[in-house]
């Protein structure tokens, strides 16, 4: 695989960072309700870098996106409740500036002590991120001596933060993205077999193309969530008002044909625990995978599916797992899931790989923490195309 194991990264360790202005790329793209940050995960994920730059005697500056801006400046994607919560967490201020460039931004980094933090602005507020524009990457380059990448769930995206900028300046990984690609690899050099993906979540489109790069690699897909009326409707199924990619409908059929070829087996629901909308205390049933009635919808696994993926997951010696297999946030379907999951922890034998996002949420919301068998990723996209093989360029540019 391109992407070897975190061995070859340049290492935070051998990165000189006392009194050095130290610009950190960190993903703390964290949902907010009312003002507040609702989920710390991936601040908390951040914390063994920071904390050592900060006992190392490092100015930090981080640096982060924040929701989608689209290259404009929003009051309610504003980095200030990120600084509150970090402030927390650390135990210390975080003090926060309301740009990302200028003046400013000079001014309050020149006040920075050795062990202090700054958090700029979110940086998609800036349209030269996104385009990954060389002038904004110079703006960039001009806060800090030193750059470093802790931002694994952005790795998949050459922005100006995540990739621009670690060509101006001497940079390494972080310790979560270093422990993020030695902790995935052992999914993409030799993944002890049978290997299975299991795919989730709304949106096909979201996991198509990654899907096509595990073909050749994988031995089984199990597909649920709504991801899976796609493929039963390009079996000619009719699915009720379940959730449908009309446009994936044809490339869902190649794809099947492709993983027919290269032996990999495309595992689908047998049933489907059914609703007519979603919502809590809604009347529901079940309903073979062939016949959902018009006017409902399927909202999470059958008991019959969940039977056999169970027996599957067993089966199974490594497990990549993107998306839920069901409506989660809503019980009860989030039965298939929390079934899928608990099995995973009850199987030593497997080494699985959640990829971030509503993944993690759901194994998060089904009670299980820390496993020994089971890696939490904090990427989302980033995860599923790492293990894909794909080049993901932040990652390349930090290698020795």
């Amino acid at each position: 695989m391109p992407q070897g194991d975190g061995a070859m990264l340049r290492r935070l360790e051998n990165l000189d960072v006392h009194n050095k202005r130290v610009l950190v790329r960190v993903d703390f793209n964290v949902p907010l309700k009312d003002r507040k940050v609702s989920n710390d995960n991936r601040l908390r994920e951040s914390l063994p870098t920071l904390r050592y730059l900060i006992v190392q005697g490092a100015k930090v500056i981080l640096v982060s996106h924040l929701g989608r801006p689209d290259g404009k400046f929003l009051d309610e994607l504003r980095m200030n409740p990120i600084a509150e919560r970090l402030s927390a967490l650390l135990g210390k201020p975080v003090r926060k500036v309301d740009e990302c460039a200028g003046p400013s931004v000079h001014s309050a980094i020149a006040a920075l002590k050795p062990g202090e933090v700054l958090l700029l602005e979110n940086v998609r507020f800036y349209p030269g991120e996104e385009k990954n524009e060389e002038a904004f990457a110079q703006q960039l380059a001009e806060l800090a001596d030193v750059y470093v990448n802790d931002a694994f769930g952005t790795a998949h995206r050459a922005h100006a933060s995540t990739y621009g900028v670690a060509k101006l300046l001497p940079s390494a990984a972080g310790f979560l993205l270093e422990r993020e690609v030695t902790m995935l690899s052992r999914a993409t050099l030799n993944p002890a077999r049978p290997f299975l993906v299991i795919i989730g979540g709304a949106k096909i489109s979201d996991k198509i193309g990654v899907m096509k790069d595990f073909l050749g690699k994988v031995d089984q897909f199990l597909v649920g969530g709504g991801s899976a009326f796609t493929f039963l409707r390009a079996k000619g199924w009719s699915v009720g008002k379940s959730i449908v990619d009309e446009k994936l409908v044809d490339g869902v059929k190649q794809f099947v044909k492709e993983a027919y070829q290269q032996k990999a087996e495309v595992i689908l629901p047998q049933d489907f625990k059914i609703a007519p909308e979603l919502k809590p205390g809604v009347e529901r049933g079940f309903a073979p995978a062939d016949k959902i009635p018009e006017g409902w919808m399927g909202l999470d696994l059958g008991p019959e599916t969940i039977k056999d993926f169970r027996r599957r997951v067993r089966e199974a010696k490594t497990i990549v797992w993107s998306g839920p297999l069901g409506a989660f946030e809503t019980p009860p379907f989030d039965e298939g899931t929390r079934a899928i999951a608990q099995t995973i922890l009850e199987s030593p034998q497997l080494f699985a790989i959640i990829g971030g996002g509503d993944t993690a949420a759901a194994i998060e919301q089904a009670g299980i923490k820390n496993p020994p068998n089971i890696y939490i990723s904090t990427g989302g996209g980033a995860t599923l195309e790492f293990l894909g093989g794909r080049t993901l360029q932040p990652i390349e540019i930090l290698k020795m």
